[in-house]
């Protein structure tokens, strides 16, 4: 297991180095995000800390050896490590995730606004794809989607939905990697029939073109989060 560990951090390494980050490029050395808490101003980004004041812990994270809970509906789990977790990555455009699923769980349709993503599966087989962006009139949005195994590298476009699904029989292991500090997520069911406060029934059965009886029951429940934030 240490072993495989070790194939994904080096695959890690190598997108991380060939990524073109939507962040800006840095000024010099380091720029350690001090706590939001501690901010008097708000910055694209987050404010500088003292370089004098540094420390090798505002770069390392532990213990993304092991598994996130998937005891919830979902059966997924992201465990994300961006600049909210290492202050270190601030300015640097870089961060990561590990994703846990249990059988037949699902990290459902999202988006990553700011980011795009690759994905590296390290156990188990994934059901994964993406949606393009509208084309032209009387045309359909396009799928593409592929089986990813062991080993297996996939790429999610920046701002496009797109989904993993464990279709196998036993848990799956992945990570990704993304091209920025902060890619931000946007899961599609949460955004459009979870928010709060609602969204008028008016208007998404006019999108959807459903009753009123429909929009409401999605509406009452309850959508779950599958994204941890350590």
């Amino acid at each position: 297991m240490a072993f495989r560990f070790h194939i994904a951090a080096v695959i890690l390494t190598l997108v991380f180095t060939i990524v073109c980050a939507s962040d800006p490029s840095p000024l010099q050395d380091f720029c350690v995000a001090v706590p939001d808490a501690n901010a008097t101003v708000f910055v694209n980004g987050k404010i500088c800390k003292d370089p004098k004041l540094v420390k090798p812990k505002d770069f390392f994270f532990p213990g993304l050896n092991k598994p996130g809970s998937t005891a919830n509906p979902l059966g997924s789990n992201v465990t994300q490590v961006n600049v909210n977790q290492i202050p270190g990555l601030n300015t640097l455009g870089v961060s990561l995730a590990r994703l846990d699923f249990a059988p037949y769980g699902l990290n459902p349709p999202h988006t990553h606004p700011r980011a795009t993503e690759v994905l590296f599966v390290l156990e188990g087989t994934l059901l994964v794809g993406f949606v393009t962006s509208n084309p032209g009139m009387n045309m359909k949005n396009k799928l593409f989607t592929k089986v990813l195994n062991p080993g297996d590298v996939f790429v999610f476009p920046q701002g496009l939905i797109h989904f993993q699904f464990n279709q196998g029989k036993t848990d799956a292991v992945a990570f990704a990697g993304f091209g920025s500090q902060n890619p931000g997520v946007i899961t599609i069911a949460n955004a459009v029939v979870g928010s709060d406060p609602p969204i008028s029934p008016d208007v998404l059965t006019k999108a959807f073109q459903v009753g009123n009886d429909a929009i409401k029951k999605l509406q009452s429940q309850f959508w779950c989060d599958n994204n941890y934030n350590p």
